[in-house]
């Protein structure tokens, strides 16, 4: 017990240095867990004797992701997009697993083994292609949605391969593949009939009565039971339990406890997951990894190229947008997650040998390590594929006249854009807009807009619509990162003009003022200073007096505006968490060391946190200066970052 307790805290020490060095670097985590696996395997240090012992826990992992997959698995979702998720996603994963699968037979020999490797192969990264979209603000796009269509499919498909691989390994001469596969689909269809009856009739009403208890606890152990039960179920019909889990999932999806349920079962998920990588890490043949590079590299680099053309040619024959084709394919190019279950799976089935498993692992660590990258430069990399058909693109908009510079420029023609613009219409202000939305340009252009296509970072489109020369630019973009690169292209070329930036929070206020914004205006600030314009109205406030305190909290850069309250509900992103500014009251004891210094002494200025308010007793000084002395009892209001506010606070009660 004690040597199993030290491996464990020893691969968790390991994972979090090692999770923590990816996500700084902008890696998956998925592949920390790989790497950790490798260090604590038996080709490195040899820390962990036997890998197989945590088998058991590990495949607890696979249940709960594939229980959380069914949750996230949305019907309406899957209907709305059934052209794209059986169209292309269908015909990807086909075409493709019969082309690797043929590929592997040529040099294995085996076609057991090429079925699973063709199938392994076929899929792609749902986490971290997700997760990336959703970075580079590329979800919502054509190209997005076809991407997204392709991995729902993906994980609906892993269900089937998860039936199929057990049989493989099961069949013998005298019951062929198709009869053992007939035999499992009537198992299969008889538990997801039992299944479902028991998650129409029975579920809602014990998660109903655990809802009115309001216990934490005991809505997380239904969840974890529910799903263990549903993949032991599975198990007994001689189907996989990850199956079951998955069955279960979708049945608790559709009803009103889904996203308390999928909150629950997250973390147990995330660390068993972590374990299940870390399971496979171990696995993997480094000596073979290192010895085979050069030839993991070009399969990384024939699987991507072959995924790429087949999305490409399904894409252009369902009449998509080349580009949007190209860069689905494109981003779909890794092997995903899935694959390391499928792989962990037939090796124990003895389906695969470790040398070709120890390829494949290599294969979908190579790859999921460089998707950030590839995604994120997706346009580049597509481009020279386009050049024709782009230029033939933007030939098609029929660009408005940009002979003479207009008075006010709009870049973004969003739907902040288009309010601006549709306002400095009915005052009949001449102006731009420039947007790179070739589609929401055209629908604009043709509505009678007076909309620029191009990328209002690139100096060269500047200059062509004159914004060396005009004297108001206003920046609308949703992303404030976007509109950052925007305002400092903008201020390499024109250093006179006024800039009006919209962002959605204050996080990235500064960075925009130190850019070289004239106004910077925050959405949620914004909305706040408009609600409380219309409640001091309400009250009998005069007019005059709130446009002034509105005017004055926007000249001073929202300044009592930053800072706020942290609750159990703020967003801990570590991402954000550097550039949040929080509020916090330090109540000085009678030993506390800041009792009788003024704040001049203190130099709060040298940790980056600002006064705001002192209270004494009843009374509230908003305004306190250098030579303002604390007492004991005072209760200080800081405002800083959270780092920060904790350092001031040690620093007042104990220097």
């Amino acid at each position: 017990m004690n040597g199993a307790f030290a491996d464990v805290l020893l691969l968790l020490a390991i994972a979090v240095v090692l999770v923590w060095a990816f996500r700084r670097i902008k890696l998956p985590a998925i592949l920390a867990y790989l790497v950790a696996g490798i260090v604590a395997g038996p080709d490195v240090t040899a820390w962990i004797k036997d890998p197989d012992e945590y088998h058991f826990i590990a495949e607890l992992g696979v249940v709960l992701l594939l229980f959380s997959l069914g949750l996230e698995f949305s019907l309406p979702k899957m209907i709305a997009m059934r052209r794209l998720v059986f169209g292309l996603g269908a015909g990807q994963v086909v075409i493709c697993s019969l082309l690797f699968a043929g590929l592997a037979y040529l040099f294995t020999a085996d076609w057991i083994a090429a079925m699973v490797i063709g199938g392994t192969l076929a899929l792609s990264s749902t986490a971290v292609v997700i997760k990336q979209l959703g970075e580079s603000s590329q979800l919502t796009t054509r190209k997005g949605q076809a991407t997204v269509a392709v991995l729902l499919f993906q994980d609906i498909a892993v269900v089937p391969m998860l039936i199929i691989i057990p049989l493989l390994a099961s069949t013998s001469v005298e019951v062929s593949i198709w009869e053992s596969l007939g035999i499992a689909l009537l198992k299969g269809a008889g538990v997801v009939v039992l299944l479902m009856a028991v998650g129409k009739w029975v579920l809602p009403h014990i998660f109903r009565e655990i809802a009115r208890l309001r216990t934490d606890e005991l809505f997380v152990l239904a969840t974890l039971l529910v799903a263990l039960v549903a993949g032991g179920m599975t198990h007994l019909f001689g189907l996989s339990m990850a199956l079951g889990a998955f069955l279960a999932g979708m049945m608790l999806g559709e009803s009103k406890y889904k996203h308390q349920l999928e909150a629950d079962i997250r973390p147990f998920r995330d660390i068993l997951m972590g374990l299940f990588f870390i399971t496979v890490g171990m696995q993997l043949n480094l000596m073979v990894f290192l010895n085979n590079l050069h030839w993991i590299a070009l399969g990384v680099v024939l699987i991507g190229l072959i995924k790429m053309l087949v999305i490409r040619a399904l894409a252009g024959f369902m009449d998509e947008r080349e580009e949007d084709a190209w860069g689905a394919g494109l981003m779909l190019f890794q092997m995903g997650e899935f694959g390391f279950v499928l792989v962990s799976l037939a090796l124990s089935f003895a389906l695969l040998p470790q040398d070709i498993a120890s390829l494949l692992v290599g294969v979908g660590v190579l790859g999921m390590a460089v998707t950030p990258v590839i995604i994120q430069r997706c346009r580049e990399l597509v481009k020279p594929l386009l050049r024709k058909v782009k230029t033939t693109a933007a030939d098609d908009i029929q660009q408005p006249d940009v002979s003479e510079p207009k008075r006010v420029l709009v870049l973004g023609f969003g739907r902040v854009g288009q309010t601006v613009s549709r306002f400095l219409t009915n005052e009949q202000i001449p102006h731009l807009a420039i947007d790179h939305d070739s589609k929401r340009v055209q629908e604009a252009i043709a509505g009678g807009a007076n909309v620029f296509f191009g990328d209002g970072a690139r100096r060269d489109i500047l200059k062509a619509v004159h914004a060396d020369q005009v004297e108001l630019i206003i920046i609308t973009f949703a992303e404030d990162q976007k509109a950052l690169d925007v305002l400092k292209a903008i201020r390499e070329i024109n250093e006179h003009a006024e800039v009006i930036v919209r962002s959605r929070d204050d996080l990235r206020l500064e960075d925009m003022m130190n850019a070289g914004a004239t106004q910077v205006v925050p959405d949620t600030l914004e909305a706040s200073l408009m609600l409380v314009s219309q409640i001091l109205s309400r009250t009998g406030i005069p007019i005059r007096r709130i446009l002034a305190r509105l005017d004055q909290a926007r000249r001073s850069h929202y300044g009592d505006m930053h800072g706020f309250y942290p609750g159990e509900t703020t967003d801990m992103d570590p991402e954000k968490i550097d550039r949040l500014q929080f509020l916090h009251a330090v109540q000085l004891s009678d030993n506390a060391y800041a009792c009788g210094k003024e704040l001049a002494q203190l130099g709060l200025d040298e940790l980056a946190i600002q006064v705001k308010s002192v209270r004494r007793g009843s009374d509230e000084f908003s305004e306190v200066h250098g030579d303002f002395k604390l007492q004991k009892g005072d209760v200080v209001l800081l405002a800083g970052g959270p780092r920060a506010i904790e350092a001031g606070e040690s620093y007042l009660l104990n220097g």
